[in-house]
């Protein structure tokens, strides 16, 4: 099937006089016309080699509708119950609107037409359109803390915390189809395994992992971590062999083998780990240490901390990711209110913009990829 696909394409690009894509190592050697790009994206369902995950989120390797997206950062202050929108390239708060109460991430939606501001105490998402930076009128849904895609694009995943559930909705109407009662305490975070057959999601509150089969939408497994543990962001690795999940308490990455649920390695990396963000060659992992003001750079070939990036004068990175072009990582100062750009060539800080109160789940848009899983940004 995967043969008469490429095959197709091939004759495509040949007639179309077009340069035919190539891949080595998950990196493309030539850059795609339209017409070809349409194909690829007829095929968009197909999962991306094991080899990396991460294959079509490489830079500038921007599709659909988020081609046609303003550059902007979308910043939920949680107790200001307010969004700030930041230009990238003036570093300046060009937007600022009033949305429901304690808004927690910014989400872009799987079709990467729209996104989501996670109103969590307000029990409502606010739809944002990326071509104005506008937003629209809230959507009634309970207790939507996080919320994620699965990878056939068939349903949304209201991460509904407080409600203790994982909540399986229309992908665009928002309807209930199925509610799962989850057996932890704090449910927030997820990841997807590399096929789409099953979520790994992190209860922090419980010290907790959960494996959830997406095609029956239950709990097949769960592991307690360490006493004490309050597990974070969860981040599949490129070649889909490793989960790694940030331990705020333990202050570190557990290594996780999502097919058995089992502990595998622990990594230490700094006080108070939350965030965790592939850079755009996936070749590393970037981990925001909130307790201390930094960053660890970690190697996903290695599964070692390569750097340290300290924030000038502390600060308390916390949730955000990777711009397009991949130069700069954005993060929310979750206790600080503010947001930084940081260089990630060298570490450098390259901006500190003041924003509301409680800066949480950042979003950087636009990003590559052919579809998003959803948080502030999975994309596959």
């Amino acid at each position: 099937m995967r043969a008469s696909i490429c095959a197709a394409v091939a004759v495509a690009a040949a007639t179309a006089g077009l340069t035919l894509l190539l891949r080595s190592g998950g990196a493309r050697s030539a850059a795609v016309a339209a017409p070809l790009h349409h194909v690829v994206l007829a095929a968009r369902h197909v999962p991306a080699p094991p080899t990396n995950v991460y294959a079509d989120d490489g830079t500038n390797m921007l599709s659909g509708a988020a081609r046609r997206a303003l550059p902007r950062v979308y910043v939920p202050n949680s107790e200001s119950n307010t969004v700030d929108v930041i230009d990238p390239h003036t570093r300046k708060v060009v937007e600022h609107f009033a949305v429901g109460a304690l808004p927690q991430h910014v989400t872009p939606s799987y079709d990467l037409k729209t996104l989501y501001v996670l109103n969590d105490a307000g029990n409502s998402v606010t739809p944002i359109d990326p071509r104005t930076a506008k937003p629209r009128a809230p959507i009634r849904v309970d207790d939507p803390y996080n919320m994620y895609f699965t990878p056939n694009g068939r349903r949304a995943i209201v991460v509904a915390e407080r409600l203790h559930r994982i909540d399986f909705r229309d992908p665009h109407t928002f309807r209930l189809r199925h509610s799962l009662a989850v057996p932890c305490a704090g449910v927030d975070h997820m990841d997807f395994s590399a096929d789409g057959s099953y979520l790994i999601a992190s209860c922090e509150f419980s010290g907790e992992l959960l494996k959830v089969d997406l095609r029956a939408q239950r709990v097949v497994r769960t592991l307690r971590l360490r006493s004490g543990a309050m597990p974070q962001d969860v981040k599949l690795s490129p070649d889909g062999k490793v989960f790694y999940v940030a331990d705020m308490a333990a202050n570190g990455l557990w290594e996780i083998d999502g097919g058995r649920l089992k502990t595998i390695g622990f990594l230490p990396t700094g006080r108070g780990v939350h965030g965790l963000y592939p850079s755009r060659d996936a070749k590393l992992l970037y981990a925001t240490n909130r307790g201390e003001g930094s960053i660890s750079v970690i190697s996903f070939r290695t599964r070692k901390v390569v750097a340290k990036w300290r924030i000038p004068g502390g600060g308390s990175p916390d949730m955000g990711g990777v711009s397009a072009d991949g130069t700069l990582l954005w993060v929310s100062g979750r206790y600080n209110g503010e947001v930084y750009a940081i260089s990630t060539a060298n570490g450098r800080l390259v901006a500190r913009i003041r924003v509301g109160s409680g800066p949480h789940g950042l979003c950087v848009w636009p990003q590559p990829g052919r579809y998003s899983l959803g948080h502030t940004g999975i994309l596959r």
